[in-house]
């Protein structure tokens, strides 16, 4: 089965609220198993518009990347985030299949 994931790209406008976000989530994450593959490391946009933090959290199945987030937890979490941070929120089913290189067997 596909893991699932969340890409979240965001510009914030109160660091010290968004802060408050980030230890919020951090219960909801951990008890669906989401563990970050990407946070807010240095970055080039080299098509489009970039955001000021760019995040990847991967998460056993699509199924439970949708569960996290529609969890209690982490929309209390939203709460704090929505007001301080414009951005872009995915959830997506990663790709299982072959990749370039590998033969079909």
């Amino acid at each position: 089965m596909p893991k699932g994931y969340w890409i979240a790209r965001f510009d914030v406008t109160d660091i010290e609220q968004y802060r408050q976000y980030v230890a919020a989530n951090a219960a909801p994450l951990a008890e669906y198993g989401g563990r970050f593959l990407v946070r807010a490391g240095a970055s080039e946009s080299t098509e489009g518009a970039n955001r000021e933090r760019n995040v990847v959290v991967e998460f056993p199945s699509y199924d439970v990347a949708l569960a996290c987030y529609r969890s209690p937890g982490y929309q209390a979490a939203i709460a704090l985030r929505q007001p301080v941070a414009i951005g872009e929120f995915l959830v997506i089913e990663g790709y299982d299949g072959p990749q370039p290189g590998e033969s079909r067997a």
